[in-house]
């Protein structure tokens, strides 16, 4: 397992180097413009009271973006789940059904190595993954903190990044699960990226409509905190996100240990309604 690990994030590694760069980039940037933002509040606050209600449902702590814990969660926390879920998806959609399709994991499991080795290490690599570079994105706030006067100290911008993590992995063992129950790899990334920007989507509707209310509590994303975690972690919440990822996973692992390797393609339905008159 410790040799598929290392493989795989071998083959990760500029993935990880690209999407760690862009995104501690982008933090970097944002929070050495915060204290224009603060002495600039007074204008925002008139600027914001012009937006329309649907845009601000989508930014719950967009009237409190004068403090640190506001201007954080509005200006990364709101939609970086989003944006690294493309990673962490297709990833995980690549991680088996992938090589399959490409013909590389018939030669793979040709060798001396248990599936069970397979699966783990390439997803414990996917994880590693995911947390260097949402480590290097808390170093990009976390470093230049003090010297603009951002009110939050290390640990505290850890948290929220914490509950990040265990969203994206939530995503990514769905992705992989899907990419085991579904035809082809393709599928499952675009099934998994809807179901993550559909419950962005209802989450945001959900503060416009609360017959929409009911429905958030078996959603993922209504236990991710973002950056209101700077105030303390849901460990609850968190805990539940975890447990639900570890079930999701322990389903795709056993698919894996049962599934028929192909040599190489995208499968098919296999429904009667799709078979060819002989």
């Amino acid at each position: 397992m410790w040799a598929e690990f290392k493989h795989t994030l071998r083959r990760m590694r500029w993935q990880i180097v690209g999407w760690a760069f862009g995104t501690a980039f982008y933090g970097i940037l944002m929070i050495n413009i915060y204290p224009s933002m603060v002495d600039a509040s007074d204008i925002i606050d008139e600027y914001i009271s012009m937006f329309p209600e649907a845009m601000l449902a989508f930014f719950e702590n967009i009237y409190v973006i004068g403090t640190a814990m506001g201007y954080i969660d509005v200006y990364f926390f709101s939609y970086m789940h989003l944006i690294i879920g493309i990673l962490a998806i297709s990833a995980a959609v690549g991680l088996l059904v992938g090589d399959e399709e490409k013909g590389l994991l018939d030669l793979v499991m040709a060798q001396p190595i248990s599936r069970t080795s397979l699966f783990f290490g390439r997803f414990f690599a996917l994880a590693a993954a995911l947390t260097i570079i949402l480590f290097v994105d808390w170093l990009s706030w976390a470093v230049p903190a003090e010297s603009v006067s951002f009110e939050l100290n290390w640990l505290q911008l850890l948290l929220p990044f914490i509950s990040l993590l265990a969203v994206l992995l939530l995503f990514a063992s769905i992705a992989l699960l899907l990419s085991l129950l579904l035809p082809s790899a393709r599928l499952a990334g675009m099934l998994s990226a809807a179901l993550l920007v559909g419950n962005f989507l209802l989450q945001g509707l959900s503060n416009l409509n609360e017959t929409l209310q009911p429905l958030m509590k078996y959603l993922p994303l209504n236990y991710y905190q973002g950056g209101t975690a700077v105030e303390g972690l849901n460990g609850s919440w968190l805990l539940g996100l975890i447990i639900a990822a570890l079930i999701i996973t322990t389903a795709a692992w056993i698919l894996f240990l049962r599934r028929d390797i192909r040599v190489a393609g995208e499968r098919s339905w296999r429904l009667p309604l799709f078979k060819m008159p002989s």
